[in-house]
């Protein structure tokens, strides 16, 4: 993939030798930077734009509005920390079920390459939190301070009272948003009331505080200031697409075949006749690129494939009577090799395969996973306890954790010795409410003639009553006096 070379009168990529005194080897050594270039995407409108307009308000508001909607009277998506619970609508999930998460983001990177190798950097263009509220920043500067031309004017022209009062109006936009961002993060983790009771009375605790304002912060920086840097320096993923790309693989193309020699000309110029290519050579692709770039000069890794390049040229083509598509969704088999594209390959396969089986063993682990975790822990300080009658007495900690939000009682049976009793410091059945962890000492005792060697395995099995049944088994060890 070739990288586009900078604009300005600095060339990159090749530094002079100094041939005389230290003025040759300063400029040499500046030859190698160039300072930033503010980017002033110029506005645009079409089928892509909405598209993207779309998702932008589609993932703004699932994340705005999530933390304020109920699900069984209590917040529907919580992660409630402190109380080791995750709430996700009608889902609870524990922090035994935390491999679950890890599950979800395997799901979630081979969905990245599995849309890459098909649609390129379309989560760059559409879905990624980068582009999304870059688009909700612009947004607001655009609203405060003009269009594209108007703005660069701005910043370039003096300060006055007119500059100030639309530079400070955004800033007081932008960090209020910033604020309403961290104060969300932290929703799904603190609930929403009394979180906003807390900021309301300026009590919010010191991770709460941080995490809004760092949230906040990085909102500001990244959205606000960095923009495209972040697509062009910080984000690895533009690296290492080159890897998931192939020739099928669609991207933003400009086809010079149609469009090149490039030329201005009157708009009632002959196309037939005309030595010309297509492309009239207005610079709005490179204009309307949130990142900078010309198109075309090829893929580029800083390209994002927004499609407003595709958009504004679509709406130059329609102006001059041309066809439209000069820069379109395309992959290279059809732009260079001028033959079909092949969506379904071998690697789309693959991917498509293993993403739906990942996806189907996803749902039904979830719907079938265990309502009630039993841990079993023998005392390590007593091997065993010798009482009256010739019983051995083994000693151990049960600990339950009803996973459900309703009441449920507990039976414990154990087998696996002749005449094994269950001994409890509390009578059965045993009670806990919803999401409580139950933690009960438990002894069990057998004659010592029972026992055919010095340690014997025991099974335990709990039985759960109660709207949501469950049986459970877990083995132990039980220890006889032979063990010393």
């Amino acid at each position: 993939m070739r990288s586009r070379p900078r604009r300005g009168p600095v060339k990159r990529g090749r530094t002079a030798r100094p041939r005389r005194g230290g003025e040759d080897a300063g400029r040499a050594a500046q030859s190698l930077y160039v300072a930033h270039e503010k980017i002033y995407p110029r506005e645009v409108q079409g089928r892509y734009a909405s598209l993207r307009w779309l998702a932008v308000w589609l993932l703004l508001g699932l994340y705005y509005l999530l933390p304020w909607m109920s699900w069984d009277g209590r917040q529907a998506v919580l992660f409630d920390l402190p109380a080791r619970k995750f709430y996700i609508f009608g889902l609870t999930f524990w922090p035994q079920d935390f491999f679950f998460m890890a599950w979800l983001l395997i799901m979630a990177a081979l969905m990245l390459f599995f849309v890459t190798a098909i649609a390129g950097r379309l989560w760059c263009g559409y879905a990624c939190p980068q582009t999304v509220w870059t688009e909700a920043f612009l947004w607001m500067e655009r609203i405060t301070e003009g269009r594209h031309g108007r703005r660069r004017k701005l910043d370039e022209g003096p300060w006055t009272l007119e500059k100030l009062a639309r530079k400070g109006t955004k800033q007081v936009l932008w960090i209020g948003f910033s604020l309403w961002t961290g104060f969300t993060f932290v929703a799904y983790f603190t609930p929403t009331l009394e979180l906003g009771h807390k900021v309301l009375t300026f009590s919010t605790g010191a991770w709460e505080t941080f995490w809004i304002l760092f949230y906040g912060f990085a909102t500001y920086g990244n959205a606000g200031f960095l923009r495209e840097q972040v697509c062009k320096y910080m984000c690895p993923y533009a690296r290492f697409q080159s890897a998931m790309f192939d020739k099928d693989t669609l991207i933003i193309s400009y086809d010079a075949r149609r469009g090149e020699p490039r030329g201005p000309r009157k708009m009632d110029l002959d196309r037939q006749t005309s030595p010309l290519g297509d492309c009239i050579d207005c610079h709005l692709c490179v204009q309307v690129c949130p990142t900078g770039i010309d198109i075309r000069e090829g893929l580029q890794i800083e390209c994002i494939a927004c499609a407003a390049c595709v958009d504004v040229c679509n709406g130059v083509m329609d102006r001059m009577h041309y066809p439209r598509g000069l820069v379109r969704y395309s992959t290279h088999h059809a732009m260079e090799e001028q033959r079909p594209s092949r969506v379904w390959r071998a690697r789309v396969l693959i991917y498509g395969a293993l993403l739906l089986a990942l996806l189907i063993g996803f749902g039904a682990a979830v719907a079938n996973r265990s309502t009630l975790i039993v841990d079993v822990i023998r005392d390590r300080n007593t091997l065993y306890r010798e009482r009256a009658g010739g019983l051995i007495e083994n000693v151990y900690t049960l600990t339950f954790v009803n996973k459900t939000e309703v009441e449920r009682q507990y039976r414990i049976a154990a087998h696996g010795i002749d005449g094994l009793v269950v001994d409890l410091d509390r009578p059965q059945p045993l009670v806990s409410g919803p999401g409580q962890v139950l933690r009960v000492p438990l002894r069990l005792q057998a004659p010592s003639s029972a026992l055919a060697s010095d340690i014997v395995e025991v099974t335990l099995t709990v039985e759960a009553s109660g709207e949501v049944p469950a049986r459970i088994e877990r083995r132990a060890p039980f220890v006889g006096p032979g063990a010393r």
